[in-house]
């Protein structure tokens, strides 16, 4: 199983969370996780959903962690307080941790479809087809929710950021 997904599932956290080494932690701590659940005889139909799975949930959990570092940072805090001795500025770190939190919000606001399928589409990269298959849904439905997901995004963003129109592109 870790010949088979290892370089896979580093191409895919990398690209999530934008740092090979955190990818790499990410991606041992999922094996040993799932490995565990199978040297346990828990029953596994799809290791390598699974595994993915795995991953995805512990780089949110890995997102919450930070937010909840920084929530005892607010707007004026994040000015005087220093947050580590990192390249970034302490003021552009806050925003960035605010803004993330502000899209998971939006992300989890979403209903549970709306949401399964927003996740698959934009974090796993699925297709609207892979997506239909996998929730036994039409392509039109799928597109349908991702489209709803955007929108719920946007936006937060727009909130967030004090904007007034909600025609400014959203980041991959």
């Amino acid at each position: 199983m870790v010949e088979r997904y290892y370089r896979e599932l580093l191409r895919f956290l990398s690209r999530l969370v934008g740092d090979r080494d955190a990818a790499s932690d990410i991606a041992q701590e999922s094996y040993v996780r799932v490995l565990s659940l199978q040297d346990a005889g828990t029953p596994i139909s799809d290791l390598r959903a699974l595994l993915y799975r795995t991953a995805r949930n512990l780089v949110v959990d890995a997102h919450r962690r930070a937010t909840v570092r920084a929530s005892h940072f607010d707007n004026a805090e994040c000015v005087d307080e220093p947050v580590a001795d990192q390249a970034g500025q302490p003021e552009q770190i806050c925003a960035s941790l605010q803004r993330t939190k502000a899209l998971i919000a939006a992300i989890e606001s979403l209903p549970p479809r709306c949401r399964e399928a927003f996740v698959l589409f934009k974090f796993d990269e699925l297709t609207h087809a892979e997506i239909a298959a996998r929730m036994g849904i039409s392509r039109n439905m799928v597109e349908k929710h991702v489209i709803r997901g955007m929108l719920a995004c946007r936006q937060q963003l727009a909130a967030f950021d004090g904007a007034t129109s909600t025609d400014a592109p959203i980041a991959n």
